[in-house]
């Protein structure tokens, strides 16, 4: 019983060292700023939906918590806040980061891959899935009806000849 009350306190004191340096790794969250006005607001979350997130990648600035996403939002809210248009915002973090920050790239030389890859590689699967139903066909029309016949598959496979171990 004494082992057992031993080994419980030991797991008790592991816990609490691993909750420990736990949560000194723990950084806080940067909360992002209100301007308090609504119209603005409005603005800054469209177009945060139109810029990705670059630590998340699947997400966009304004669904995520990620503290980069928070900073840039921050950002687009203050030129925003400057005067600038949408497109000017735009461009700036398109300088800064990147055609890869756009959640919707547009199609140049260097995007074209990837936006034509998903196709071409479709055409590519149903090219190749096309042939195999082709293929599958010709040899079921080339197959006889009977298992039986001389011309079955199986005899090239299993020959009536003997083979060399039972010729001697």
């Amino acid at each position: 019983m004494a082992d057992l009350l031993r080994l419980a306190r030991q797991g008790l004191a592991g816990g609490l060292w691993v909750l420990a340096a736990t949560l000194s790794h723990a950084q806080p969250v940067v909360s992002p700023q209100d301007s308090g006005n609504p119209a603005l607001e409005l603005r800054v979350n469209q177009l945060a939906s139109e810029l990705r997130c670059l630590v998340c990648q699947n997400q966009t600035i304004a669904d995520s918590h990620a503290e980069l996403a928070v900073q840039l939002k921050n950002e687009v809210r203050t030129q925003l806040a400057q005067g600038r248009s949408d497109d000017e915002v735009r461009d700036f973090m398109v300088a800064r980061y990147g055609d890869f920050v756009l959640y919707r790239p547009p199609l140049t030389t260097a995007t074209a891959l990837l936006w034509a890859g998903p196709a071409v590689l479709l055409l590519i699967g149903l090219g190749l899935l096309v042939q195999h139903i082709r293929a599958r066909r010709r040899l079921d029309a080339n197959r006889p009806d009977t298992p039986d016949s001389p011309d079955s598959t199986l005899d090239s496979v299993w020959p009536d000849e003997p083979t060399p171990k039972e010729q001697a």
